[in-house]
């Protein structure tokens, strides 16, 4: 099976978007053409990562001319992080509800080695760094009594947060480092999903009008039928007070991180794309979201390729499928999505986009566990991804692992913070 090859745009492509073969097609993307095999479903391979933490005196790997430290440690799952308007970060704690027993005998068989055990904590906590020295004093409960929670942001006298089942608002002002008054649910979402398809992330647009909410699908390829996903593989536009609900951007099978490009009402998003059908597909990708696109979860991947697992139910929709724009790719579950505008880091960051990959398990080896770099030139990916932050995996010869990023932050001085959630660590990563 061929790797994904990345080439200047249009290289064996001339004025077609596909060029094919019984064994590839070839893509063109706004990054270049990208090659892909040919599904083969026999050829599915795994490889579940062992986390082992982090030693005392070990870090991820950035670029020369970086520093990386611990910004906070010792919580369980640190997933999704923001700022509030005083720069302090809030930060989600929650995780796929396995039992400890089961996550014990996946662990036994090699099936999911990285799982973090346990009820979800299903708490908000507001750390904040006092003194400017990167590393957080003083950590508050904010936000308890959560089911799975994600995304959040503020808007003006309003916290909303996005449990795993719904979207909730509390009442809120500039300086709380706790919220008091009681929540209301403005609007109901579909529960739980396959693996990690739990999670609902939030945005507001540039002008704070609309929310956006992200809703993975509930399974790989809607083996359960499509008719369990209603409102599931989607990002959903809705009023601040719930409602006004329509579909903004489909077939997204798990779209996470969510981001305005920097100037621009263009909404990007990161998706984890389809397992089983090899280990070089399906592409993980980021893309801008073209209001009303339809982006082919679960008949079409990747533009028209039909998945052999629905093959001949949707013909409708081959000619409606929208290409993304940047694969990342295949299984590396890439989860986080930041557009950097700040000016600590050289000038080649700004204005591009970092993208959190949490890693591979549907592979015969590890792809992800790094934060990605896409450069960008005017509003416009400039090139294909490249590492950042790296050194997740001990070496490739093992199963181990130190930990998975999930999300970036950009602080206020310019600084990224990355959350790894199975080790428990937000990591902040500063220019020298």
């Amino acid at each position: 099976m061929k790797l994904m090859i990345y080439t200047l745009a249009g290289l064996f492509l001339s004025n077609c978007l596909y060029a094919q073969s019984a064994e590839e097609s070839v893509v063109k993307t706004k990054i270049g053409s990208v090659a892909l095999p040919a599904p083969n479903q026999a050829a599915s391979k795994t490889k579940f990562s062992k986390v082992i933490g982090w030693p005392g005196d070990k870090t991820p790997v950035a670029p020369e001319g970086f520093k990386v430290n611990r910004f906070a440690e010792g919580m369980k799952s640190p997933r999704n992080i923001i700022l509030t308007p005083d720069g302090d970060v809030l930060v989600a704690l929650s995780n796929s509800q396995r039992t400890k027993k089961e996550v014990q005998q996946n662990e036994r068989s090699g099936k999911a080695g990285s799982e973090v055990p346990g009820k979800s904590v299903n708490e908000i906590l507001l750390l904040r760094d006092a003194d400017k020295d990167g590393v957080a004093e003083t950590r508050t409960l904010f936000l308890s009594g959560l089911n799975q929670p994600f995304g959040m942001l503020i808007r003006g006298n309003r916290f909303f947060v996005a449990n795993t089942d719904g979207v909730w608002v509390y009442p809120y002002k500039r300086g709380d480092t706790v919220i008091r008054g009681e929540g209301k649910k403005i609007i109901d979402l579909p529960a739980g999903g396959y693996n990690n398809h739990w999670t609902r992330n939030l945005i507001l647009d540039p002008v704070k009008n609309k929310l956006y909410v992200s809703v993975g699908s509930g399974s790989n390829a809607a083996e359960h039928g499509i008719g369990n996903e209603k409102r599931r593989a989607n990002i959903l536009e809705l009023n601040p007070d719930g409602t006004g609900e329509r579909i903004y951007g489909a077939g997204l099978r798990n779209p996470v991180g969510l981001a305005w490009a920097p100037g621009t009402h263009t909404l990007w998003t990161a998706v984890n794309e389809r397992d089983n059908l090899g280990d070089d597909l399906v592409p993980d990708y980021i893309t801008s979201v073209k209001p009303g696109g339809f982006y082919g979860w679960p008949w079409y991947y990747f533009g028209q390729h039909e998945d052999p697992r629905l093959a001949g139910q949707r013909p409708d929709l081959k000619n409606k499928v929208l290409i993304p724009d940047v694969p990342m790719g295949a299984h590396t579950a890439s989860l986080g999505l930041l557009f950097y505008t700040g000016s600590q880091f050289p000038a080649k960051y700004r204005g591009g986009a970092f993208v959190g990959q949490h890693g591979s398990w549907n592979r015969s080896e590890f792809s992800g566990y790094r934060v990605a770099f896409v450069p960008f030139k005017n509003g416009q990916p400039a090139g294909p991804p490249e590492d950042f932050l790296t050194g997740f995996v001990v070496d490739k010869e093992s199963r181990n692992v130190y930990g998975r990023p999930v999300m970036p932050l950009q602080l206020p001085d310019g600084s990224l913070l990355v959350t790894d959630d199975v080790s428990g660590i937000i990591w902040r990563v500063s220019a020298r």
